[in-house]
């Protein structure tokens, strides 16, 4: 992992241990301190795994004697009741890290697990799964590695590393093609320039004025087989708008591109997660004894 991304784990996990540890964790201190203990992280459900930079973080800031042992690594589709991972270490760490790794790991694995079912569907056509901006505050960059932990692949990161005109950029422009114009002037991003169309004969215009990716907003499929038609592998094609699980597939036969939904990262239904100490008896650390 880069150092970009090592420090936006650790922002991020900072950022969860404040709002949920504040000046400290009342109910482990009734622990003894120094008392050792073993726990189980069991997954209840089948789901694609992901989490785990952010699990190990956690237990780095929380218990940092701590260690732990994986059975299923981002990325791996497990079975309900199967152990993810052990965990050994501080008992009070322990359970003062518990929910924060267990939100990690619901939340991330949720979306990892729902981007492999929509590129489970589209399996055999050329259209990739892409995720969009609609991502939870703070997490985007965690959201967007559960979403390649599924299978799928990221759009832009944000506004700053990457082109997209959308309707309101035209009419602020005064048209597709001075938009266009203006983006290729910018080369900050110019090696990534993409406009949203909403008809066919805006689709036109943007082959007219030369543009190599179109995004295809709400369009019906008819008129989407149609933009393909049009566009005859002039540009590449991407559809968003209303992409369920239920239309990808019919969606993505249309031969298009990339498909991006929204849903992959905001439409999330927590995976169930639970933790539990084990029972066998545990020990007092040397620093206790």
């Amino acid at each position: 992992m880069g150092t970009e991304f090592v420090q936006q784990v650790e922002a991020d996990v900072r950022r969860a241990l404040a709002e949920d540890v504040g000046t400290g964790d009342l109910t482990a201190a009734l622990v003894p301190a120094g008392q050792s203990a073993r726990a189980t992280i069991v997954c209840r459900e089948a789901a694609v795994i992901c989490g785990q930079p952010w699990v190990m973080e956690t237990l780095r800031q929380v218990a940092p004697a701590s260690q732990a042992v994986w059975h299923v690594a981002d990325g791996r589709l497990c079975a309900p009741g199967a152990t993810v991972v052990e965990i050994s270490g501080d008992a009070r760490g322990l359970l003062t890290a518990e929910r924060t790794c267990l939100n990690f790991l619901q939340t991330l694995s949720a979306v990892a697990t729902s981007t492999a079912k929509f590129v489970q569907a589209a399996a055999g056509t050329r259209a990739a799964i892409l995720d969009t901006r609609k991502t939870i505050p703070g997490l985007r960059m965690a959201q967007k590695y559960a979403v390649r932990c599924g299978g799928g692949k990221n759009h832009r990161m944000g506004l700053h590393d990457a082109i997209l005109i959308k309707e309101n950029h035209i009419a602020a422009c005064g048209g597709l093609t001075a938009a266009y114009r203006a983006a290729r002037a910018n080369g900050a991003a110019a090696g990534f320039i993409q406009v949203e169309v909403e008809t066919l004969a805006q689709l036109e215009e943007a082959l007219a004025a030369g543009v190599k990716m179109v995004l295809l907003d709400n369009m019906p499929l008819a008129r989407i087989r149609e933009a393909v038609r049009l566009a005859g592998g002039r540009c590449s094609l991407e559809i968003s708008g209303g992409v369920s699980l239920e239309s990808v597939r019919v969606l993505a036969e249309t031969g298009v591109d990339r498909i991006s939904a929204g849903t992959l990262v905001k439409d999330l239904r927590a995976i169930d997660f639970s933790m539990r100490f084990n029972p066998a008896p545990v020990e007092r650390t040397r620093a206790a004894a």
